[in-house]
């Protein structure tokens, strides 16, 4: 699967790849606690985030969309996005 998000507009690549590990889900939640309306975080990790997925569908319970993109041996693609929040 490509990375590109040229061609897919409201989409913003976080590659979790690169930051150290004990960063990765502050950093993750601070990302996603920005997405506007409409907007994707594709977010690429060596690993299936099945902890981080469950921290967050604890705080954002059913407005947070998850959709697996592609499950490879070096990396699982996700892309997350909050939807029906106060505000929008």
């Amino acid at each position: 699967m490509s990375l590109d998000t040229v061609f897919e507009p409201h989409t913003h690549l976080f590659d979790a790849r690169g930051v150290a590990r004990r960063f990765r889900h502050s950093a993750t939640f601070g990302a996603i606690g920005v997405l506007r309306p409409g907007e994707t975080m594709r977010f690429v990790n060596d690993h299936d985030p099945l902890p981080l997925i469950a921290q967050l569908r604890a705080r954002f319970g059913e407005h947070l969309t998850v959709t697996y993109r592609d499950r490879d041996t070096d990396a699982v693609v996700v892309d997350f996005g909050i939807t029906g929040l106060p505000g929008e």
